[in-house]
């Protein structure tokens, strides 16, 4: 990405997504200090007749139309935090910026996985049950302090997770590419072999990795096998995890449960297994939801970081998927 280019925007046009709504549409001009249209189905099909062929293209939206995948792209900004299927649909346009909504995710990711935690260590589920069969029987709590969690993933959003587990007395590690030195929010951030050697030693294994050909079916059978009674959590991408491998745990026990935000197939049809899947909760893909507010104030930082000549923090890079 090209941020010289992309500080050149003077003559770009922006269009957005017909779906976004009128507020959003109206943050977006008094921050770019431009009229902002919506491209329509019929502008796409003749994309000439509808913004001038030497104009370029600043496009916002959950998808980027194929009319617009071309050199005259300057920046894409996503409104969704994933990528992944953005990239697999066509080579990206060589120079142009992409951006994506993150917001207030990480809070809400990370507030989700404390609420699944707490619930099971207070043995929600079970009284639950045994109110729909009007049974009174008492049932032991577990305290989540010191207990080990490992959040692999430690971007902006892994990052939210283990700050507010930590704060809860939940010994934290952070697992990315490469072991960090004096990460905020954790006890420590090591690299996946030595977090691989830990599995057996966590209670909680929470993934917040994006999709990219290096993650895909990450979790399989070696890293599942070495879980040792831990619930695994996964709000990250659905296809880094083998199901099958995940299946296979649940049933010899390695793992003690699963809470799975997201899916390989979404939504997964009813005679799915996944859903006869043992101690297995599944929410729709419903963890971290993209507030209106959240694509407003993600673009207007992205825009202000471009005016200052910075790279915005929200950049992916296209080739690294992330």
């Amino acid at each position: 990405m090209d941020v010289r280019r992309v500080e050149n925007r003077e003559r770009a046009v922006v269009l957005v997504d017909p779906a976004l709504a009128e507020p959003v549409l109206e943050t977006l001009e008094k921050t770019t200090g431009r009229t902002v249209e919506r491209y329509t189905e019929t502008a796409s099909r003749d994309l000439d007749a509808h913004v001038a062929s030497d104009v370029p293209i600043i496009y916002v939206g959950p998808d980027l139309p194929e009319s617009l995948r071309s050199e005259r792209l300057l920046w894409f900004h996503s409104t969704n935090a994933g990528i992944d299927a953005l990239l697999r649909s066509g080579a990206w346009p060589a120079g142009a910026l992409l951006t994506r909504t993150v917001g207030g995710m990480g809070e809400r990711i990370a507030e989700y996985v404390l609420a699944w935690i707490l619930a099971e260590c207070q043995n929600v589920p079970a009284f639950l049950a045994q109110q729909q069969r009007a049974e009174w029987r008492r049932l032991p709590s577990e305290l989540a302090a010191g207990q080990t969690a490992l959040v692999y993933g430690a971007g902006r959003i892994g990052t939210r997770v283990s700050t507010l587990l930590r704060g809860c007395g939940i010994p934290t590690v952070g697992v990315a590419r490469t072991a960090r030195a004096g990460e905020a929010g954790v006890d420590e951030t090591v690299a996946v072999d030595t977090a691989d050697a830990m599995l057996g030693q966590a209670r909680w294994v929470v993934s917040t990795l994006p999709l990219t050909p290096e993650t895909e079916a990450f979790f399989g059978p070696d890293r599942f096998a070495a879980m040792r009674g831990a619930t695994f959590i996964n709000t990250g991408r659905g296809a880094t995890v083998d199901l099958h491998a995940l299946a296979a745990s649940l049933d010899s026990g390695a793992l003690r449960a699963a809470v799975l935000d997201v899916l390989p197939e979404e939504p997964p049809r009813p005679d799915d297994a996944v859903w006869r899947l043992p101690r297995t909760v599944i929410t729709s893909h419903s963890a971290g939801i993209t507030a209106a507010d959240d694509v407003c104030t993600d673009f207007a930082a992205c825009w202000a970081a471009l005016s200052e000549g910075r790279t915005p923090e929200l950049a992916v890079a296209p080739a690294r998927g992330y």
